[in-house]
């Protein structure tokens, strides 16, 4: 083979070259032309990137995209505040209607005014619980003149006024007080990640989702505060504490009742994945106040100057399931250093996908490599052989 034979052969490769910039090593996202993904919302077109399986009709039915700018932040805070802030009206009516039930094992202390023959004495080294009347594993308590007493599933008050109106054939006009002196019969449980996960008792005071976290000890730092469940009845509740505590909604928030079991899951899915022309590209976690798009780019160690499309800053997730779509795709124009603050200003998601394009010229470069052996074999050969023609 002489040098004349290798010329035409490796023109031939470098246009086999040119039409495979589309297929070139490294990632981009696919399209058809020069231009913007984004040209307008719920269309794609032409942004030089090459798409060699979707149409553009297609592609709007499965995907809507958007220009991450100031008007698109605008309105993702404005529809945040709309579904941030409610005042939970049922939680307020259930506080003020709630009133604590004896059950089986609670102890109760029964004080008849004026009758201190009636009224068990504490002494001095016994407590309240020790000394008061034990609910037994059939719902009744002993007292003395009137015997046993079904008080399981009965309010206090309720218990008051059966055993006033029961001693009144005895005593005249009894004055009667009765309360719990050690709450048993009634818990709610606490799991997860949680500092204290356990029981807590069910009391005379309303306990209500928050405050049962509280009273857990608080989260721990791998807690995911969006990821709070509640099982009731065999049915699961879920919860956002973030909304509760961050934004003050109130309908984050429940009332718990016996039996409830509260579960606080781990964030070890409540991560963003960061792809493409960065330094460091790998799943990220998300921290208990999210995360932005700049907080992102930031600890992969940005994208690479030399080889990154600074108009291809994508941002792709994942589309409601109801919506019909695949995804929903951000981009951010990152060629002027200030289109940082709107990154900076955009909130991910859990499982949003940060994408960082190759710049045009370096899927070239990348072609280049690839096919730049076999210029330099065919080149050696051609050498090789005009040597021993020579």
């Amino acid at each position: 083979m002489t040098n004349k034979m290798i010329k035409p052969l490796a023109v031939v490769f470098l246009a086999t070259g040119l039409s495979a910039c589309a297929f070139a090593p490294g990632g981009h996202i696919p399209d058809q032309g020069a231009g913007s993904l984004f040209a307008s919302e719920g269309s794609v077109t032409n942004n030089g990137y090459g798409n060699a399986e979707f149409s553009d009709a297609e592609l709007e039915k499965l995907v809507q995209t958007y220009s991450i700018s100031p008007m698109l932040i605008a309105e993702m805070r404005a529809k945040q505040a709309q579904q941030g802030v409610s005042f939970n009206n049922a939680l307020e009516e259930a506080r003020n209607n709630y009133d604590y039930t004896v059950g089986k094992g609670d102890i109760l202390n029964i004080t008849v005014y004026n009758h201190p023959e009636l009224t068990i004495p504490a002494g001095s080294m016994r407590s309240a619980e020790e000394s008061g009347n034990w609910v037994h594993n059939d719902g009744t308590i002993f007292y003395p003149y009137i015997g046993k007493v079904e008080v399981a599933g009965l309010r206090v008050s309720e218990i008051r006024d059966i055993i006033a109106k029961r001693l009144a054939k005895y005593i005249e006009s009894p004055q009667v007080d009765v309360t719990v002196a050690s709450f048993r019969s009634q818990r709610v449980y606490i799991t997860g990640e949680v500092q204290q996960p356990g029981v807590l008792p069910v009391t005379n005071v309303p306990l209500t989702l928050i405050e049962a976290v509280s009273a857990a000890g608080g989260l721990t730092p791998t807690a995911d505060w969006t990821k709070v469940t509640l099982t009731r009845d065999n049915q699961e509740l879920s919860f956002n504490l973030r909304a509760l505590y961050q934004q003050g909604n109130t309908d984050q928030n429940i009332l718990l009742k016996p039996n409830d079991v509260v579960h606080i899951a781990r964030n070890d899915e409540q991560k963003v994945f960061v792809l493409g022309e960065v330094r460091q590209p790998k799943s990220y976690p998300v921290g208990r106040n999210g995360m932005t798009l700049a907080e992102a780019l930031a600890d992969a160690g940005g994208w690479f100057e030399a080889t990154a499309d600074a108009e291809g800053v994508f941002v792709i997730r994942q589309a409601d399931d109801n919506s019909g779509r695949i995804a929903d795709v951000y981009q951010l124009n990152a060629n002027n250093a200030t289109a940082l603050v709107l990154a900076e200003q955009f909130e991910l998601q859990e499982r949003d996908i940060v994408y960082v394009t190759a710049a045009p010229v370096t899927r070239w470069n990348r072609v280049i490599s690839q096919l730049l052996p076999s210029f330099t074999g065919l080149y050696s050969l051609g050498r090789f052989q005009d040597d021993i023609s020579n």
